[in-house]
């Protein structure tokens, strides 16, 4: 007999059941205990790299140097200046149904990180046109406790995109389970290592979502794309660019990320001090891998502390045209 779920306090067992079932009941059972675990002890060694006690003394540090030095006011400036940026994005075998569609792609808002995030995003979005919404994870800014916050956020984000366009989503190593049916009655469709056809004039454009690979280590790209026939053109969807090899390997077209920030805190032209687990060509901006196209969102928003210097926030709108992959 298959054993149940591990429970979720905040959701019922049928619902559980649905998650596990979607992820996966390995990699399910998996983000469960770690949550558990982050949420009990943030300090355990159990955690690894993910060390939330010492993240928050780096963040409030951080802060304390920023008020001091007088740049708090410059880098919350920064922050609230989020920019709409252009990429086109050439996906070999593209339908040709598909050719010069616009995909907004939103990562890494982090709504409840300062008061005057979700209105500077309500600006940069007013008036822009696309197609569809993809949304590449980091709904909240802290990663325990409460996430309501967060949801009501995503809400008002929501409301200010086109309704009855598709939208696609996964999670963030900042993101629980337990806010995934939530953000699914925003319209949002969130992909747990899953992929689902978006169907256009006749033909398929296959998005692939997988869950964080960062923290929780529960991404299965291979599972995901298993579902897609093999001739169909497939866009993955992945928190973090680190995914970058195994899609490849699975023979996506293209992937769309974030969680990097672009760096957030850089130095001036652009260069990081802080880059986490990605390679520097990673970073932020389109790259190419092996014939696949990728870009890794600078994100919306901030974590840790409201601030950027030298690494603006962005939206961005993705036109997708044929392949050849180019930089």
């Amino acid at each position: 007999m298959t054993p149940p779920p591990p429970a979720l306090p905040e959701l019922s067992a049928a619902e559980a059941a649905k998650l596990a079932a979607r992820l996966g009941p390995e990699m399910f059972a998996r983000r469960v205990a770690m949550q558990q675990m982050i949420e009990a002890d943030p300090g355990s060694p159990a955690a690894g790299p993910v060390n939330l006690q010492r993240i928050v003394r780096r963040a409030k540090f951080f802060a304390q140097v920023l008020r001091a030095a007088g740049l708090a006011p410059w880098g919350r400036r920064n922050l609230l200046a989020i920019r709409r940026q252009e990429n086109v994005l050439r996906l070999r075998g593209l339908p040709a149904a598909f050719h010069g569609v616009r995909l907004l792609h939103l990562s890494d808002l982090h709504v409840d990180i300062d008061p005057g995030v979700i209105p500077a995003m309500q600006r940069a979005l007013a008036g822009w046109e696309y197609d569809a919404v993809v949304l590449t994870g980091d709904y909240r800014a802290h990663t325990r406790h409460e996430w309501a916050t967060a949801l009501e956020g995503c809400r008002v984000i929501a409301q200010a995109l086109p309704p009855n366009i598709p939208a696609f989503a996964v999670l963030g190593n900042h993101d629980v389970l337990e806010m995934v049916p939530g953000l699914e009655a925003l319209g949002w469709r969130v992909l747990l290592n899953e992929a689902l056809p978006w169907r256009r004039g006749g033909a398929d454009l296959w998005i692939a979502g997988v869950d964080d690979d960062h923290t929780y280590h529960t991404a299965d790209v291979a599972y995901a794309r298993a579902v897609v026939p093999r001739a169909a053109c497939a866009l993955l969807l992945s928190h973090t660019p680190a995914t970058f090899h195994a899609a490849a390997e699975a023979g996506f077209a293209g992937v769309l990320s974030g969680h990097t920030h672009g760096g957030q805190i850089c130095l001036p032209g652009g260069v990081a001090l802080y880059c986490s687990d990605t390679p520097r060509w990673l970073l932020r901006g389109p790259w190419t891998y092996r014939g696949m196209s990728g870009y890794t969102s600078a994100g919306a928003g901030a974590s840790n502390v409201a601030a950027r210097f030298f690494c603006p926030p962005e939206v961005t709108r993705h036109t997708l045209q044929p392949g050849p992959a180019t930089v």
